[in-house]
C-alpha cells in the first residue's frame, strides 16, 4: 500500500485544518449533518487535510473524533506537517500539548490547553503512523500542502506506515549537504554574531544567508516536506512564523500546476475577512493577498485552500476579542464546491476552472 492512497467514491466533505479547536470541529460537523458516529443520511463522507493539532485548546479530543470515524470507515484523512512533528517527536511552537519540554515556553500563548495520558498518546502515535500522504480519484486531488508531481511520484513507491522513516532519511541527506558545503560552520558563525534566541520574537535579526539555505535544502530535499509544508525558496528578508525566525519565501506552486484534475489543501490560513498576517501570528507574505476569500486560484483555477485560519483563535483569546468573527473552520463540500463553515454559514466558491495568467492578480 503506497503513501498516495484512493480517495472514496461519492459525495465528500473536506475539512481545513482543526488545530485543536474541538468545539469548532463539533459544530461544523453538525452543520454538515453528521451524526455522532460519523454517519450522514446522504452517504457523505469527511475528509480531513491534515494538522488536527496544536495551537488550540483541546488537541487529543480532535484527533480521538478523528481516529474513531476513521476506524469506522467514516471519513479518511492526509497528514499534515503538524501530525509528522508528533511522530517525529520534533516539539515545536504550540505542541506543548504533548511535549512537557514545550509546555513553558507555550502556556503563555496557548494555555489552558488539555494533555493526554499516555493511553491516548499511544493511540495518537499508532493512527499517525498509518496516515497517508496525499489521497486522489479521477476527480480530484487531496494533500496537506502541494501537489507536486516529482514528490508524488516519491510518495507513490513508499509503503503506508513509512512516513517517520523516509523523513527521517532526508533530514539526514539535509543534514550530511551541509557538512559537506560547511554549512554548519557558516551557521554557526552567523549565530555567534546574533546573540538572541531565533524563537524571539521581538529582536529581529539580521537577514541570515546562511540559514536561509540551510531552510531551503531542508525544505526541497525532502519530498514528503514539500509536499506537506509547501514549496520554498531562499528568502531575502526574515519573517516571524511558527514561533520563530524564518529566512526563505513560500512558494505558490499552484500557479505552476498544470494539471487539470482539481486538488484541495490546507496549511495555509487564508481568511474570510481581510487582515493582515500579523492577526494570525504569522509575519510571511500573504499567498492569497490577491485573492478574493472563496475563489479556486492557480494557473487553472482548480485549486482551492480549505484552511480560513481557525488556528489563530488562540491571538484572539489573548487580546480577549471573540475568535469566531476571523478565525474559521470550513468543510468544502464536493461536489457541490461549496463551503460550509462552523457558524452555521454556507458560500459559494467562485473562478472554478478559469484560467488566468499567475502574474496578474485574480479578478474581485
Amino acid at each position: 500500500m503506497s503513501l498516495i492512497q484512493p480517495l472514496p467514491d461519492g459525495p465528500l466533505d473536506i475539512v481545513g485544518d482543526i488545530h485543536g479547536e474541538y468545539q469548532a470541529l463539533s459544530q461544523l460537523i453538525r452543520h454538515l449533518g453528521y451524526d455522532e458516529h460519523g454517519a450522514h443520511p446522504e452517504g457523505r463522507m469527511l475528509v480531513f487535510v491534515g494538522d488536527f493539532c496544536d495551537r488550540g485548546p483541546d488537541s487529543p479530543s480532535v484527533l480521538a473524533l478523528a481516529r474513531r470515524w476513521i476506524e469506522a470507515g467514516r471519513a479518511v484523512a492526509v497528514i499534515g506537517n503538524h501530525e509528522i512533528n508528533l511522530l517525529r517527536e520534533d516539539a515545536k511552537d504550540g505542541s506543548g500539548w504533548f511535549f512537557d519540554e514545550r509546555m513553558a515556553r507555550d502556556d503563555r500563548k496557548y494555555a489552558p490547553y488539555r494533555r493526554p495520558d499516555a493511553a491516548q498518546r499511544d493511540e495518537i502515535i499508532e493512527l499517525l503512523s498509518l496516515l497517508p500522504i496525499a489521497l486522489e480519484r479521477a476527480d480530484l486531488r487531496v494533500v496537506h500542502a502541494a501537489w507536486r508531481e516529482p514528490q508524488i511520484g516519491t510518495a507513490r513507491q513508499l509503503p503506508m506506515g513509512s512516513v517517520r522513516r523516509e523523513y527521517d532519511h532526508w533530514e539526514s541527506e539535509a543534514q550530511r549537504k551541509a557538512v559537506r558545503t560547511r554549512l554548519e560552520e557558516r551557521m554557526r558563525r552567523e549565530r555567534e554574531l546574533w546573540p538572541h534566541d531565533l524563537e524571539d520574537g521581538v529582536h529581529k535579526p539580521p537577514f541570515l544567508a546562511a540559514h536561509s539555505e540551510n531552510e531551503s535544502n531542508k525544505q526541497m530535499l525532502n519530498p514528503l516536506k514539500v509536499l506537506t509544508s509547501g514549496v520554498e525558496r531562499q528568502g531575502i528578508d526574515p519573517f516571524y512564523a511558527g514561533g520563530k525566525w524564518r529566512f526563505v519565501e513560500r512558494v505558490a506552486w499552484w500557479n505552476e500546476y498544470e494539471d487539470r484534475i482539481p486538488v484541495v489543501v490546507g496549511h495555509y490560513w487564508r481568511r474570510v475577512h481581510a487582515a493582515g498576517r500579523a492577526a494570525l501570528g504569522k509575519g510571511d507574505q500573504d499567498l492569497f493577498r490577491d485573492i478574493p476569500a472563496f475563489a479556486w486560484h492557480g494557473r487553472h483555477g482548480n485549486v482551492f485552500c480549505v484552511d480560513y485560519s481557525v488556528g489563530a483563535r488562540w491571538t484572539a483569546r489573548l487580546q480577549g476579542r471573540p475568535p469566531e468573527r476571523d478565525f474559521k473552520l470550513a468543510a468544502l463540500r464536493w461536489p457541490e464546491r461549496t463551503l460550509q463553515f462552523d457558524d452555521g454559514s454556507v458560500r459559494a466558491t467562485t473562478h472554478f476552472g478559469e484560467e488566468y495568467d499567475a502574474r496578474l492578480p485574480q479578478s474581485t
